[in-house]
C-alpha cells in the first residue's frame, strides 16, 4: 500500500474513567492520526493542547506512535478531558466533557498552507462553524469529517466533503436516512457504521454493506475512529468500497482488543 500524507485536525482529550480513576489519551482526530501512522502513512496532527501535564502527555503519545507533532499548538489553559462512567454492566456513559483549549482552535496561516498540501485531511471535533472544511474543500483538498462527534448544529455540515462519516447504531431506518442525507447535503461519499450490523457506504453510483468481524471485545473506545483510519487508508489508495469497509472493520476490530483508541499505558 502506498504511503500517503494525512492530517487529522481538531479534538484531543484525556478520557477519565470513573470510578477507577484511570485515564487515557483520546479524541477523534488524535485516534485517527495515530491509526494512520500505525498503518504506515505520514500522519500529522493539528490541534491545541494545554501547557499542562496532560498536554505534554498527549504530545508524547502522538510522537511515540509515529505521528508528526510540529503543528500542535500549546496554549495557556487546560487540555480537554472527558469523564466516562463505567456502569456495573460494563456500559460506558459519557458524563461530562470539557473541551479546554480545543475550543476556538484555528490553524495559523503557516499551518493552513501545510494542510493544503496534504493528500487528505480528516476533521474531528472543531467549533469553527465549518470554516476549515469549506476553505480546504474550496482549495481542492480531499477532506473527511465524522459528523457524529460534531453534533452542535452551528458546526454541522458536509458540503464539499470527500467522505462524510456517521454512526447510526443498529437502527436500519436511521442508517438509510443518514446515508441519503449525507449525499443529498453535498458529501461525495457517505459512510455509516451500524453497530453489530456492520457498516454501509454510498455515493451517487453505488451502495455497499459489510457485516462485522466476530471478535472478543476488551474495550470499544476509539473503535469508530480506527474504522475511519482503516477506511481512509484503503479509499485514498483507490480500493473499491467493499474492500474499504472491510479494511475499516479490520482496524476497528484490532482496537477493540485493547484499552483505548490506541495502545498506551493507563494513568491514575
Amino acid at each position: 500500500m502506498a504511503m500517503l500524507r494525512f492530517a487529522a485536525v481538531g479534538d484531543n482529550c484525556i478520557d477519565r474513567f470513573r470510578p477507577s480513576g484511570m485515564s487515557l489519551v483520546g479524541g477523534n482526530a488524535v485516534n485517527v492520526a495515530v491509526q494512520l501512522a500505525l498503518l504506515g502513512h505520514e500522519s500529522h496532527y493539528f490541534g491545541a493542547v494545554g501547557k499542562d501535564a496532560n498536554g505534554q502527555r498527549t504530545i508524547d503519545g502522538l510522537a511515540a506512535n509515529g505521528v508528526r507533532i510540529e503543528n500542535v499548538q500549546q496554549k495557556p489553559g487546560h487540555t480537554a478531558f472527558t469523564d466516562i462512567d463505567i456502569l456495573p454492566s460494563g456500559e460506558r456513559v459519557f458524563a461530562f466533557e470539557d473541551f479546554g483549549v480545543c475550543a476556538g482552535y484555528w490553524p495559523t496561516p503557516e499551518e493552513l498552507a501545510v494542510l493544503k498540501g496534504m493528500d487528505h485531511v480528516h476533521l474531528g471535533w472543531i467549533d469553527d462553524g465549518g470554516a476549515l472544511r469549506k476553505e480546504l474543500a474550496a482549495a481542492g483538498v480531499s477532506v473527511s469529517q465524522d459528523v457524529t462527534v460534531n453534533t452542535d448544529p452551528a458546526n454541522l455540515g458536509v458540503a464539499g466533503l470527500a467522505v462524510a462519516f456517521g454512526s447510526a447504531g443498529e437502527d436500519d431506518a436511521r442508517a438509510e436516512t443518514m446515508l441519503a442525507r449525507l449525499i443529498a447535503e453535498g458529501a461525495r461519499l457517505g459512510v455509516v457504521t451500524r453497530g453489530a450490523k456492520g457498516a454501509s457506504a454510498m455515493n451517487g453510483n453505488s451502495r455497499v454493506t459489510v457485516g462485522i468481524e466476530p471478535i472478543e471485545i476488551v474495550d470499544t473506545t476509539g473503535a469508530g475512529d480506527s474504522f475511519i483510519a482503516g477506511f481512509l487508508s484503503a479509499y485514498l489508495t483507490g480500493l473499491d468500497l467493499s474492500t474499504c469497509l472491510e479494511e475499516g472493520r479490520k482496524i476497528a476490530a484490532r482496537t477493540c482488543g485493547h484499552l483505548g483508541g490506541f495502545p498506551q499505558g493507563l494513568q491514575a
